[in-house]
């Protein structure tokens, strides 16, 4: 659909792009990105005929963009530019329908029923049919980029250049106008040529991205391999770490900000602990890294305050998330900040322990009970039921932990309970065989984040074996009370 071969150009004597070439292929929705002055507009501008470019050739539709006149390529090509503006006090309907010029015939300009059925159409699309009557000059600049859109999308193109279409939208309307390009690219075959400031944006709705430095073409690629940290890092001259989006297989940078003091080193240990009948707290005095299936606060996140509820053992809620946040609320916690769980162990029986490493420390803190045990090798046997969990497990690891950490302390921390389990002869009481664990055993792995850098939490790295010989530890421990208390 769309070919650049070996252009370059730009204003005056100066060439701002040298040498760029690349394909685009119908109904693709191809990003530009690059830092300011690398080239991103001039491209965009040659290659909707407004710039000339003074070597190479581009070919649309197989076509070289000299041999169209300019009523010929607007009915091929449309542009939203950045910054478009209007003179005329035009209303939105009459602004939409100057996108209709280019299929109108003859001397005198006919408006047909087709033209009117595409206006309302695309302003329908665009959702901006409300708005029709109101002159333009009324909008915002919201509103206005959406009206632009509408008559570019009325000259029924088959190509669309956008140079960064987002601009002035709030949320929602961002989603909205991407949602709605994405979809025409895929069910109509319209080909989109967007230039993108947004690196987020580019990453989640861009079949094939181009990344522009000094005038050249870093790389052509899918969203993955251009949105790579090290590239970013370099092209961009700042600090950033990409992530992959939490639904969609797309790449996603956050930003780094420079750190204007040096993170105060905080130690987590029972100082912070606090245990009533109702519950166990740690308040920490600084947001912690975490991961965790917390009722609350699972996943990956950042949290102050940890929270293991006592409930009782006939417990039943058809919705536990929301009737523990109500419970955390209720006794002074932000929910947001917190990471929840629940334990009908009797929380008197818990058991902690603080260990030194070479650098480094860590915090365990465990409640177990073996009431539902269950042999994971053999859970097929059992009949799903939401009941407590009996075994819950904190590690606070005063160090930074990679994410390869996390992963390997929650590994770590898994073998040594099981391990604990089998030292006990804890059985399944439905398959008669060493249980592994309870039905819904909570885990927490929360790090400072700052002093000793680890890299690794395998059972036999330092972080490794301070973790398997705590939790170990705390396991039977938290086991035993609880069958003491069993027999009392």
């Amino acid at each position: 659909m769309l070919n650049v071969q070996h252009v370059a150009g730009g204003y005056s004597n100066e060439h701002i792009l040298k040498d760029i070439s690349f394909e685009v292929q119908k109904g693709e929705l191809f990003g530009i990105l690059g830092p300011n002055g690398s080239g991103k507009t001039t491209l965009l501008k040659m290659i909707s005929g407004i710039l000339p470019f003074v070597k190479g050739d581009i070919f649309i539709s197989g076509k070289r963009l000299q041999e169209y006149n300019s009523k010929q390529l607007a009915q091929i090509v449309a542009v939203l530019s950045q910054h478009s503006s209007q003179s005329f006090s035009y209303t939105v309907k009459e602004t939409v329908s100057l996108g209709r010029y280019a299929h109108q015939t003859g001397w005198f300009q006919t408006w047909e029923e087709k033209d009117e059925k595409i206006v309302q159409r695309v302003m329908k699309q665009t959702g901006i049919i409300s708005l029709q009557n109101k002159a333009i000059q009324e909008l915002s600049g919201g509103e206005k980029q959406r009206v632009f859109l509408a008559q570019a999308l009325a000259q029924e193109p088959e190509i669309l250049l956008l140079d960064e279409p987002t601009n002035h939208l709030d949320l929602s309307y961002q989603k909205e106008l991407l949602d709605l390009l994405k979809n025409w690219t895929s069910e109509t075959g319209l080909t989109v040529v967007s230039i993108f400031h947004d690196l987020n944006l580019a990453g989640l709705y861009c079949d094939r991205l181009l990344l522009l430095e000094n005038g050249t073409i870093n790389i052509n690629h899918i969203p993955n391999e251009v949105l790579r940290e090290e590239r970013i890092r370099d092209v961009y001259h700042t600090d950033i770490q990409k992530h992959p989006h939490p639904r969609v297989p797309a790449p996603q940078m956050v930003l780094i900000p420079n750190e204007r003091q040096e993170k105060e080193i905080i130690q987590i240990d029972e100082s912070l602990l606090g245990v009533t009948n109702e519950f166990i707290e740690l308040k920490s005095p600084a947001p912690l890294r975490t991961m965790s299936s917390g009722v609350v606060g699972s996943g990956t996140g950042w949290h102050h305050t940890f929270v293991n509820r006592h409930v009782g053992k006939d417990y039943n809620c058809s919705d536990h998330r929301k009737e523990m946040a109500t419970f955390l609320k209720a006794n002074g916690f932000e929910p947001s900040e917190t990471v929840g769980m629940m334990t009908a162990v009797f929380l008197d029986d818990v058991t902690f322990k603080h260990v030194e490493g070479n650098g480094f420390s860590l915090f365990v803190v465990v409640t177990a009970g073996v009431g539902n045990a269950i042999d994971a090798s053999k859970s097929e046997q059992h009949t799903f039921e939401q009941v407590p969990g009996t075994i819950n497990t904190w590690i606070f690891v005063n160090g930074e932990l990679t994410e390869e950490a996390f992963i390997q302390s929650i590994m770590t921390a898994t073998e040594a309970k099981a391990k604990a389990l089998h030292d006990l002869n804890i059985m399944d009481s439905v398959t008669g065989t060493i249980a592994t664990g309870t039905s819904t055993d909570s885990i927490l792995i929360a790090a400072t984040q700052a002093g000793e850098r680890l890299e690794y939490a395998g059972t036999i790295t330092d972080l490794g074996k301070l973790i398997g010989k705590a939790v170990y530890g705390c396991t039977l421990e938290g086991i035993g009370k609880s069958q003491k208390r069993k027999v009392v």
